[in-house]
């Protein structure tokens, strides 16, 4: 089954061309042959001439960045993107939300389904759409939520995720606060799952972790591709029945969305290391799973300065809101490399770790695979759908709010067509989760 990736925006765009670039790269690494067949399947189709193309719709209301993604992928030698799967203007939405949702998104809705029914139309059997886009600008996330709806109306029984990328705290750009506001109220009534990347957090693995010098956007990318390539590869899961899973997506909501009022997802990944260090280093499993329970534990996205005293809580501390260890609702683990069965990943059963509505049987996933990922001969990822990301989404709704009181900015949206009323009501949406979010203890 395929995927059908809609690329959103300038971030949006980036990204999920370092995420083709990643996994065609991973899947052609030796003789791997039943595992690249499913991986090309998954994200590529074949052109008339045998060569691979992205199942990829690139969408922009400026024509550079699309540009740039379409050239670099050609001249890769590996894969390109389809010669009329794109759109583009000449104008962006100026980094405003309602402009991108309210007169981008309507003005140019019917070319844009089109080139995604025409992308779908090309797949055997559709595992599901995933849109790549910022929250902070105006056509990732203004521009990436009209289309979200749209695609929802067309397709209302496939999976839909959407894949964030969160801006900086210290501000990228002045509306961001809204902009991200506006887009997630709007995508919780969309999206089956939202998966999430904070800049912040990725800016630090590349600097601390990666000993990269001077951060560039491309160098954000590609760690935020490696991770999502690392859960999106093949795998095999409980219901594949020894073969590679065909529906990742869904078996990805399956797993860890249960309930529609917890839709928000993380990723830890370990280990991360330059490249030129890889060939260096040994890996052991029980390491491994060691540090990535207590980056879970600790809600930390990296294994350097992670709090090793947090704890899951006792029943008894549950009982008092003792609460300060991360509390998940569902976790998904995924193992990829040598000796992989026998890998012991008993620790993350443990009931301390989640919420009691479940047990740790229904709330913990395994899915395994026994090739390697991207040059690391074990690694271990954890998607998580827990109390992670609370603090960034109370912090920005709060930012938003301040704004929103003192009346900053609002002529600007109202002008394109979002009320006040429009804004509360997304206010009301995010206050919701932040709710439902908080009482995961």
């Amino acid at each position: 089954m395929s995927v059908v990736t809609v690329q959103l925006g300038q971030c949006g765009n980036q990204v999920a061309h370092e995420l083709f670039d990643t996994v065609c790269r991973d899947a052609q690494d030796g003789q791997r042959r039943t595992y690249c067949t499913a991986s090309t399947e998954r994200f590529f189709r074949r052109s008339s001439q045998g060569d691979l193309v992205a199942r990829a719709v690139l969408i922009d209301m400026e024509p550079k960045v699309i540009n740039h993604c379409m050239n670099e992928a050609a001249h890769s030698g590996r894969w390109s993107y389809g010669d009329t799967s794109h759109f583009s203007q000449k104008q962006g939405s100026g980094n405003n939300w309602a402009n991108g949702y309210c007169v981008h998104g309507p003005r140019h809705k019917e070319v844009v389904e089109e080139l995604v029914r025409r992308e779908v139309e090309r797949c055997d059997r559709l595992a599901g759409l995933m849109a790549m886009m910022s929250v902070a600008g105006g056509t990732g996330s203004g521009v990436g939520t009209f289309v979200t709806q749209g695609l929802r109306d067309i397709y209302p029984k496939s999976f839909i995720l959407n894949h964030l990328t969160w801006p900086y705290e210290t501000g990228e750009v002045i509306v961001q606060n809204y902009n991200s506001m506006l887009t997630l109220a709007h995508l919780y009534q969309l999206s089956d799952a939202i998966l999430v990347h904070e800049n912040d957090t990725v800016h630090r693995i590349c600097s601390q972790l990666l000993n990269i010098k001077h951060i560039s956007f491309s160098d954000i990318n590609k760690l935020i591709a490696h991770q999502l390539g690392s859960v999106l590869q093949p795998a095999l899961t409980a219901d594949s029945h020894g073969g590679f899973s065909r529906n990742p997506l869904g078996e990805l909501v399956s797993a860890l969305v249960c309930h529609p009022e917890y839709k928000l997802l993380s990723v830890c990944t370990v280990p991360q290391m330059p490249s030129a260090s890889i060939a260096y280093s040994t890996f052991s499993w029980p390491a491994l799973l060691k540090h990535l329970r207590q980056m879970l534990i600790s809600n930390s996205k990296m294994e350097e300065g992670m709090d090793w005293q947090a704890r899951p809580p006792s029943a008894s501390e549950r009982s008092r809101s003792l609460t300060g260890a991360n509390t998940s609702l569902a976790n998904l683990l995924i193992l990829r490399g040598k000796d992989v069965y026998s890998a012991e990943t008993g620790g993350f059963e443990d009931p301390g770790l989640y919420t009691p509505w479940l047990s740790s049987g229904e709330a913990l996933n395994l899915w395994k695979s026994p090739v390697p990922f991207n040059k690391y001969e074990k690694s271990a990822t954890v998607v998580s759908n827990s109390r992670a990301l609370l603090r960034p989404l109370d912090h920005m709704v709060r930012k938003a709010w301040n704004m929103f009181a003192s009346r900053a900015y609002i002529h600007q949206y109202v002008k394109f067509g979002i009320s006040e009323e429009d804004f509360l009501d997304s206010f009301t949406s995010l206050e919701q989760v932040i709710s439902s979010y908080s009482q995961l203890c």
